[in-house]
């Protein structure tokens, strides 16, 4: 088990690679006041997890090739993920029937949805899923599929049990990247399949993005731009995603992020 030094570290690299998309072994050394040996040592332990990629002199984050597994995601952009998912559960009622995909960002959303009384939630996340189930009392309906492990989702073409059995009042999607031209994408042609099928069961349609996504590759499209409702970002958006998407009639809204205050030990947490 890591220790409360080691884990503090391991933190700490993560927050540094997430602004940064790179780190150093010896600004890290020098950052954290400890010997570059004890840094390569973090960073195996780290890519061993596959949250980030060693390279020479230092190491990159693991979603710069990959949409990286689900236990690096949970780390980045975290009040950003956090903010835009209180500003969505401001869309969900009582009773609703609601879709959740895999994404993180939807795993954050869905922590904000547990104390709203009798959902039925649509979700392809084992992790979402398990949430729902030990703290809430919503009905979780899971499509099936098979197993992706990195992304703890059911992946698989689902379109046969949704289909003909009723509408799903609201969806929300996290994605991998997102264009004017070609919608809401992802990176693995089996997550962007099953998000797709469910996004089709959506009377609305939710984009949720932090503002790392904005400009991201994408390869497959799940949902064409003509059939989102609207997107939620956070304020570190460029006032052209805003524009852009105006334009071809699907509103953004930009949510701020809360202040960060500074704890006894110089750490920075979010004042929410």
């Amino acid at each position: 088990m890591a220790s409360v030094e080691e884990f503090d570290r391991e933190r700490a690299i993560l927050v540094e690679l997430d602004s940064k998309g790179r780190v150093t072994v010896f600004d890290l050394a020098a950052k954290l006041g400890v010997s570059t040996v004890t840094i390569r040592k973090d960073l195996t332990a780290l890519e061993k997890r596959a949250m980030l990629r060693r390279v020479r002199g230092g190491a990159v984050s693991a979603g710069n090739t990959d949409e990286g597994a689900f236990g690096m995601r949970i780390h980045h952009s975290t009040r950003a993920k956090q903010a835009i998912a209180v500003a969505a559960a401001g869309l969900v009622r009582p009773g609703d029937v609601v879709a959740l995909d895999a994404s993180t960002t939807c795993y954050y959303l869905a922590q904000e949805l547990l104390d709203i009384r009798n959902l039925v939630v649509v979700t392809n996340g084992l992790r979402t899923a398990t949430l729902f189930m030990e703290q809430s009392n919503a009905m979780v309906l899971m499509p099936g599929g098979v197993l992706r492990r990195s992304a703890g989702s059911m992946v698989g073409p689902i379109g046969d049990v949704l289909a003909g059995r009723g509408r799903i009042d609201k969806g929300f999607f996290g994605m991998a990247g997102l264009s004017v031209d070609h919608g809401m994408m992802d990176l693995a042609v089996e997550e962007a399949q099953s998000k797709h099928y469910i996004a089709l069961a959506c009377a609305q349609v939710y984009g949720l993005f932090d503002s790392s996504k904005v400009g991201r590759f994408g390869l497959h499209t799940f949902v064409a731009t003509d059939m989102i409702t609207a997107l939620y970002t956070d304020s570190g958006s460029e006032r052209s995603v805003v524009t852009d998407w105006a334009a071809a009639g699907v509103k953004v809204n930009i949510v701020t992020l809360p202040a960060e205050v500074t704890d006894l030990h110089g750490r920075t947490r979010s004042s929410r």
